[in-house]
């Protein structure tokens, strides 16, 4: 299983510590997986000077508990620092960024969670729970209204890892660009019907409309990357920090936002302030966000506003050299992507 494991976004693992890992994106060093730290060992958490949630949650013989704030900048470094210190086998030196990620090895992992292979033995699983046949009856629902083949679908999150309680979410992964692009209308129809009902907690869920409830259950559903939309591959770039920019531009591509990192292609780019200077030289055309939250966020067309730090890529097989803003970089609370004019009716 272990060998002929692909790691992608929103795959699971329990390492032989017990931390339980989501992987990040699709870029991973040989023998190492990308992740975030999502559940910690209640044994363990101690070593992590966080605040966490007052949930505590079983896995096996296992207590969890997991972090209130999952993405901050704070907790971030917390992290990698008491990784550094206690568990140094799970640091790893990015040569590509210059600069020290959570990076477990590939041999720590004592069990991966894939939502396509945990959907399909709920399929088959006896003696299922309300909480998991509502799970099933909704990806079906999901299925047949938007024409997506059911082994496109995947289940995530805490159903997935056998930890659900009461009050959990349904988390589901549609596979592929033009699946999830099909399952959109088709959600948006299943609203209209009064099958299922949007819930958006804040501007960002509106704009990106993936959460709703089903039968009084919330869910949510997330794009994850097929085999053969898997490129680039780790090592094909190198990455430079310039500085901060707070900018507004146009979306010209959305083909790869759904995804986590989201890629936006962007035209049009200015400066936010007028005070502050961008380099026509260094005038970026893509804009990369690592915050789930910004996945699907703006279509071709749409205006938005971005903070984040500008970079420059070097195209290690060919020496091109482009620019790109990027959004989570790890380094400050407050960079984001915002919706500024839609100038295209969606």
């Amino acid at each position: 299983m272990k060998n002929a494991w692909n790691p992608r976004d929103c795959d699971a693992f329990l390492t032989k510590d017990n931390f339980l890992f989501y992987t990040f994106g699709y870029e991973h060093p040989a023998e190492r997986i990308t992740a975030f730290l999502k559940y910690i060992p209640q044994c363990s958490s101690s070593l992590f000077p966080v605040e966490y949630l007052p949930t505590v949650w079983r896995l096996n013989s296992t207590k969890f508990l997991r972090p209130r704030q999952m993405y901050s900048v704070h907790n971030f470094r917390k992290f990698a620092e008491t990784f550094s210190q206690s568990f140094p086998n799970y640091s790893y030196h990015c040569p590509y960024r210059n600069k020290e990620i959570v990076c477990p090895p590939r041999k720590t992992v004592k069990h991966a969670y894939v939502p396509s292979q945990r959907l399909k033995l709920l399929l088959k699983k006896k003696n299922r729970n309300c909480l998991q046949d509502l799970t099933i009856e909704l990806v079906n629902l999901f299925a047949d209204a938007s024409e997506v083949p059911l082994e496109d679908f995947g289940v995530h999150g805490s159903i997935a890892l056998g930890m659900e309680r009461d009050e959990s979410d349904i988390d589901i992964v549609v596979y592929g660009s033009r699946n999830f692009r099909k399952l959109e209308p088709a959600v948006k129809k299943l609203v209209q019907e009064g099958t299922i009902a949007y819930n958006f907690r804040n501007g960002l869920e509106s704009a990106r409309k993936q959460n709703g409830h089903f039968a009084e259950k919330a869910f949510v559903y997330t794009a994850v990357r097929n085999e053969d939309e898997l490129t680039p591959k780790y090592g094909d770039f190198r990455y430079s920090v310039i500085k901060p920019v707070e900018i507004r531009c146009s979306v010209e591509s959305d083909r790869e936002a759904m995804f986590r990192p989201s890629i936006y292609k962007v035209k049009d780019v200015k400066p936010v302030n007028s005070k502050q200077r961008l380099d026509d030289n260094h005038r970026p055309d893509t804009v990369v966000s690592m915050i789930g939250l910004h996945r699907n966020l703006a279509r071709k067309g749409d205006r938005i506003q971005v903070s984040g730090i500008l970079e420059q890529v070097e195209h290690l097989k060919t020496g091109r050299e482009s620019y790109q803003i990027v959004v989570g970089s790890g380094t400050c609370e407050n960079e984001y992507i915002k919706p500024f004019v839609c100038v295209t009716a969606q």
